[in-house]
């Protein structure tokens, strides 16, 4: 996925790059553990995925969101329709999400 994301990733990396998000620092495709994050920020501990339908009621992910939560982070799930009609929405609902853990 590092070498063709998805639309909705590449909006959100656009936005979320080079701390543009309150100073936020993200990277992209960060592995983490056995698995690879779409997007992390280490201070606060938060990782942000966009998903397609095929993410719909994934016992995958769910196992996968609860490995990330056991390591102390926030699992922030956006779909790409909704990041890429309404980027805005978007990170209000991750900063709104960040600032329910502090």
């Amino acid at each position: 996925m590092r070498r063709d994301p998805t639309r909705a990733e590449q909006k959100l990396w656009s936005l979320l790059r080079g701390g543009q998000l309150e100073g936020l620092k993200f990277r992209r495709q960060v592995p983490i553990g056995p698995y690879i994050a779409d997007f992390a920020c280490f201070d606060p501990y938060v990782i942000v995925e966009c998903d397609g339908g095929q993410h719909a009621d994934s016992g995958y992910d769910e196992a996968r969101d609860s490995w990330f939560k056991a390591e102390g982070f926030t699992v922030i799930r956006l779909w790409n329709v909704d990041v890429i009609d309404n980027p805005e929405a978007a990170l209000n609902e991750i900063l709104r999400r960040i600032g329910e853990q502090e």
